[in-house]
């Protein structure tokens, strides 16, 4: 009894790390976008010091120093909890969960790097847009790894017609996401009224980012008739429906905020959208490659 009740207590811990692995990236995503949206992205001009000679904004501390200092703070959530699911996961003594583990870790510090480049590059566009798609992959890993706990990857990986629309369903999501940071680099909300745009057109990226979402939209319809047609159990269709929702809402926003010239407040939601994209497009494409039951 006690041994199952020890391993029973692991799994709850395991499974805890996993969702706070999952909500702290979906966090800094949000986050980054106060900084971009406040004009705070040079609020600390340097790194891995925030003022020369100093790591805090020490003796030049306003609101932008605050905003993305205190954004800088948060990189020690990530990882203190990476570091958690790590020692979870090595407890366990899965190989599995151990590799995923060691990854999400490592993204961390990957991510800091970037983010430090991004300040000493003053914003450059294309980094920014790095920057923020790191932290999207970290979050598909994290949603794996939530996966992996009750299931362990399957000796043959499962092949098909409704598989292959799975992946390119993932795939066109992947290039929605980047191509919406490619929009984003083009207009306005640069992190700092001097930094460069990336020179491209708003209006064409936009109809670009439009016509992906179209897109993305038709195969997640097709991809839920097909997991109907082939009997495929109700969470794989619940996971399906539940990326078609939030495509929906997602694109919603996105065309509010495009005809609204923008507002903060809509283009902050519309970023927390994309990091819940990346988690469910991943939940679906791995409840339909693997989940047969």
């Amino acid at each position: 009894m006690g041994v199952t009740n020890r391993l029973r207590h692991l799994d709850d811990w395991l499974r805890g790390w996993a969702w706070a692995s999952i909500v702290v990236n979906i966090g800094i995503v949000v986050t980054g976008g106060v900084v971009r949206l406040t004009g705070s992205g040079l609020g600390c001009p340097t790194w891995p010091e925030c003022r020369t000679g100093s790591f805090t904004p020490h003796g030049a501390y306003d609101l932008h120093s605050a905003i993305e200092f205190g954004n800088r703070m948060l990189t020690y959530v990530l990882v203190a909890v990476a570091v958690g699911t790590f020692a979870a996961a090595w407890q366990s003594g899965r190989r599995d969960l151990r590799r995923l583990a060691l990854i999400i870790a490592l993204g961390i510090p990957a991510q800091a790097v970037i983010g430090g480049i991004t300040v000493l590059t003053d914003l450059n566009p294309w980094i920014v847009s790095f920057h923020l798609l790191c932290s999207m992959a970290i979050i598909g890993v994290a949603v794996l790894f939530l996966w992996r706990l009750d299931r362990p990857g399957p000796a043959v990986r499962p092949r098909g017609p409704v598989v292959a629309l799975a992946w390119a369903t993932f795939a066109t999501a992947w290039a929605v996401l980047y191509v919406g940071t490619v929009v984003t680099g083009s207009g306005p909300h640069a992190g700092d009224k001097d930094a460069k745009r990336n020179g491209l057109d708003p209006l064409q990226m936009s109809q670009v980012h439009a016509d992906l979402v179209f897109l993305l939209v038709g195969l997640t319809v097709g991809l839920l008739l097909a997991v109907i047609a082939t009997h495929r159990c109700a969470a794989v269709r619940r996971a399906v429906e539940v990326l078609l929702v939030v495509e929906l809402a997602q694109g919603l926003v996105g065309f509010v905020q495009y005809f609204t010239d923008l507002p903060v407040i809509l283009v902050g939601f519309h970023m927390l959208g994309a990091a819940i994209i990346s988690a469910t497009v991943t939940w679906a494409l791995i409840q339909v490659r693997e989940n047969d039951g």
